[in-house]
C-alpha cells in the first residue's frame, strides 16, 4: 500500500509545492484535485492543481519527472461534482470534465480517476436509475477504452439543508454499489472507499471491504465522530451536520489497525489517501500541514 493524501486541503499552493510538502513530511503519492478553474461551489471544492483542459504531453512529463525526483507517486486525479444534477446543462459540463480528466490520466501514465455518481436529490433512487444508466455507461465505456479505472467515493452528499432529503450522490451502500455494479459490468468500475461514510450511516465499514474487494480501487483516510449527546436531541431525520464532525485518522470512530487489518487480508496494495476535513486544523496554512504531517504519523503504524 502507498499512504497519500488529497490535494484539496493545499489549495493555495501549486502542484510543485505540494509535492513538496508531500516529499518532506514522508509521503508515498498524492490523489491531484483537478476541478475546473474557477470559484467553487463548496467546501473542499474547486482546487486545481492539474489543469486537465490544457495539459499537453510535454508538461506531463515535466509532472512526472518532478515526481520522480521527489519518489512521490500520484494516485489519481479528483473531481467530485454532482453528474446526475437535474440541470441538464450543467451535467453536460460535469461530464464533459470527466472526460478531460480520463484523457489527462492517460497522458500522465496513471489508471485512476475519483468522482462521484451524482443524484437528483429529490427524486427516489428508483427515479434516478435511468438517468444513472443514460449517463455512466458511455461515461465508463470511454473509461474502459482508455484503459482508466473509475474510482466511485461512497460520500451520501447529503449532510446540508440544500442536499436534503435525498442527497447527490447514489453510490451510498453495498446494496447500490451491487446494483450498479450488475447494471454496468466493468472492470473499470469501482469504488474509491472511504470507512467515514459508513460511520455516519451506522453501517458496518470493515464488511464491504471485504465483500467488494475487487472493486477497492483507490482508498480515502477519513475519520468521523457521531456526537452521540447532540444525537440524543435532534435524531438521525435532522441534518447530519448537526450531529457528526470530520476528524483526522484516529481522532474519530474508525478503529484504523482494524480496517488497515482488512485491507492486508484483501490482498490490497493500492494508495490510501489521507482527506483532511477537520475543522480543528482548517485556517491557516500551518495548520493544515500540521494536519497532513500528524495523519501521517499516525498512519504509518499500519502502512508502510
Amino acid at each position: 500500500m502507498q499512504l497519500g493524501f488529497v490535494t484539496a486541503i493545499l489549495p493555495e499552493l501549486n502542484l510543485v509545492q505540494v509535492i513538496n510538502h508531500a516529499a518532506e513530511i514522508g509521503y508515498d503519492c498524492i490523489e491531484v484535485m483537478c476541478w475546473p478553474k474557477g470559484k467553487a461551489t463548496r467546501r473542499y471544492a474547486g482546487v486545481t492543481h492539474i489543469d486537465v483542459t490544457s495539459l499537453t504531453k510535454k508538461e506531463a512529463k515535466k509532472i512526472n519527472q518532478l515526481c520522480a525526483a521527489k519518489k512521490v507517486e500520484i494516485s489519481g486525479l479528483g473531481y467530485y461534482p454532482n453528474p446526475l444534477t437535474p440541470d441538464k446543462k450543467e451535467r453536460k459540463v460535469y461530464i464533459r470534465h470527466i472526460k478531460k480528466l480520463i484523457d489527462a490520466a492517460v497522458l500522465l501514465g496513471l489508471k485512476n480517476v475519483n468522482t462521484f455518481i451524482g443524484r437528483d436529490p429529490s427524486k427516489t433512487i428508483a427515479d434516478n436509475w435511468s438517468d444513472f444508466l443514460q449517463v455512466w455507461q458511455p461515461l465508463i465505456a470511454y473509461a474502459e477504452k482508455k484503459k482508466i479505472k473509475i474510482g466511485i467515493e461512497n460520500c451520501p452528499m447529503k449532510f446540508t439543508k440544500n442536499e436534503w432529503p435525498g442527497g447527490q450522490n447514489l453510490a451510498v451502500s453495498p446494496r447500490i454499489w451491487q446494483q450498479m455494479f450488475e447494471a454496468i459490468p466493468s472492470d473499470y468500475f469501482g469504488l474509491n472507499y472511504d470507512p467515514s461514510h459508513m460511520v455516519l450511516q451506522q453501517m458496518d465499514y470493515l464488511a464491504p471491504m471485504r465483500n467488494f474487494a475487487n472493486k477497492m480501487f483507490h482508498i480515502h483516510a477519513k475519520d468521523l465522530r457521531i456526537d452521540r449527546h447532540i444525537l440524543d436531541e435532534v435524531g438521525v431525520w435532522s441534518h447530519p451536520n448537526l450531529w457528526h464532525t470530520p476528524k483526522l485518522p484516529g481522532l474519530g470512530d474508525v478503529n484504523w489497525a482494524k480496517f488497515a487489518a482488512t485491507l492486508n487480508d484483501i490482498d490490497y496494495e493500492g494508495p490510501v489517501c489521507v482527506e483532511v476535513e477537520d475543522r480543528a486544523f482548517e485556517g491557516e496554512l500551518f495548520k493544515r500541514l500540521l494536519s497532513l504531517r500528524q495523519s501521517h504519523d499516525y498512519l504509518r503504524q499500519f502502512i508502510r
